[in-house]
């Protein structure tokens, strides 16, 4: 990369959770950073996501949200005299939730996906704000650069215009100092707020990387790395150094929690590396995944709950047939659940995804003309990347396996 190339920085939840985490992050981009250009792709603070869903919830369904939106804006309010202190002048942030307090009196019963996005996006303007704010640096709101179509809750980018917006608006603020954005959100070419699914800052910092031509992506998370599993499931999880793209986009798709499934591609269309270092030990190695060899890794852990195994048989007892399959496959679409995890058998067809009762339902009524449909909800895949005899072994034990799945490299099963 060229010597003037920014850094990209993205810090989750976790890291801007309270005022002391904010400040934390200004110490590590001071530390870090040595006065390179540099991008900050923050997350909303906390547990804000969770909060604004149930307000929203709330209000789509003509229920008082008064309280919890009370809690979110005196979270924010004594966050931000913790930063800037007492009988400060207000800040951007106030108008925010201002603004938040409009969208949710106009929502309505109808559109609830489109509707969604307009609310849950200000947990990360809020944030980004606020971390702004604590590092005089520059706030620039991603919306009118990010551009999706209105696929709502996982706006699909359009990359051209996202990386012409981009590269028209950015460099030379960059060269000016710092800029903060946030992570999750985009925009559609008519204003609307749109999101890119839960967890997707990570996502933001790859596309904001690839259209910048980043030097490096650093993500700085509550762990040492990217490790073998979670370590507060498995104690023995052990770090890996180095990891190439292929293998981490693998573990990303099965549900691995540190980075987000759509954050590797665009980064290794460009060559651009990823790091994943811990915001709790700043000066420690961390992960680096690139393009590399690497000998065979330790077998990786990924568990992933709220899951549903579906069932499909035709009604006339026929086979599943490739025209079946269209079908079922077209409904899963529609009702855009996603599949984990699918295996066939003569009669019926199986698949995996997360639950959602809405969708689930959606997709009952898609289908009965032509299907009987049986699911069961509240499931978890695990699945073990590189396992052998002991690692299968270990998890399977004691458990009620409903289906299983290995390859040469992944063994996957699906239990209650």
């Amino acid at each position: 990369m060229a010597a003037h190339s920014p850094l990209v920085y993205k810090f989750g939840g976790a890291s801007v959770k309270d005022a002391a985490a904010i400040l934390n992050l200004q110490r590590i981009v001071e530390a870090t950073a040595a006065g390179r250009p540099l991008l900050v792709v923050v997350s909303a603070m906390g547990k804000t996501t969770n909060a604004l869903e149930e307000i929203f919830d709330l209000a789509h369904r003509g229920q008082p949200y008064d309280a919890p939106l009370g809690a979110v804006r005196d979270f924010h309010a004594a966050t931000a005299e913790a930063l800037v202190g007492p009988g400060t002048a207000p800040g951007p942030w106030q108008q925010t939730l201002h603004d938040l307090r409009e969208q949710l009196a106009g929502v309505n019963p109808d559109h609830y996906d489109r509707q969604y996005d307009q609310i849950v996006s200000y947990g990360e303007l809020l944030a980004s704000q606020l971390v702004a704010q604590a590092l005089g640096a520059r706030w620039l709101d991603c919306r009118p650069l990010v551009r999706t179509d209105r696929t709502w809750r996982e706006g699909r980018v359009d990359w051209p215009a996202t990386e012409r917006l981009v590269q028209a608006a950015l460099p030379a603020l960059l060269a000016q100092g710092p800029i903060v954005t946030q992570g999750f959100v985009g925009g559609t070419a008519g204003g609307l707020t749109t999101t890119l699914g839960r967890e997707g800052s990570d996502y933001s910092a790859a596309i904001f990387a690839y259209c910048l031509g980043a030097e490096s992506v650093t993500i700085w998370k509550d762990v040492a790395g990217l490790l073998s599993a979670d370590p507060k499931i498995f104690p023995d999880a052990v770090r890996y150094p180095e990891i190439s793209y292929q293998e981490t986009i693998e573990m990303a798709y099965y549900g691995a929690s540190v980075i987000h499934p759509k954050t590797l591609k665009p980064l290794a269309e460009r060559g651009i590396p990823l790091q994943v270092r811990s915001f709790l030990d700043p000066g420690a190695p961390g992960t680096l995944i690139h393009d590399c060899q690497h000998p065979a890794l330790a077998p990786a852990f990924i568990r992933k709950t709220g899951q549903c195994l579906l069932s499909f048989e035709s009604k006339d007892f026929a086979f599943i047939s490739e025209e079946n399959l269209e079908v079922i496959f077209g409904a899963l679409a529609q009702a855009r659940l996603k599949i984990n995890l699918m295996q066939n058998s003569a009669i019926s067809f199986s698949v995996c995804t997360d639950f959602s009762e809405r969708r689930v339902q959606q997709l009952l009524g898609l289908l009965a003309g032509q299907f009987r449909v049986h699911y069961n909800a509240d499931l978890t895949i695990f699945t073990i990347k590189n396992y052998d005899a002991a690692s299968v072994a270990r998890l399977t034990g004691g458990r009620e396996l409903l289906l299983e799945q290995r390859t040469r490299s992944t063994f996957q099963f699906v239990c209650r």
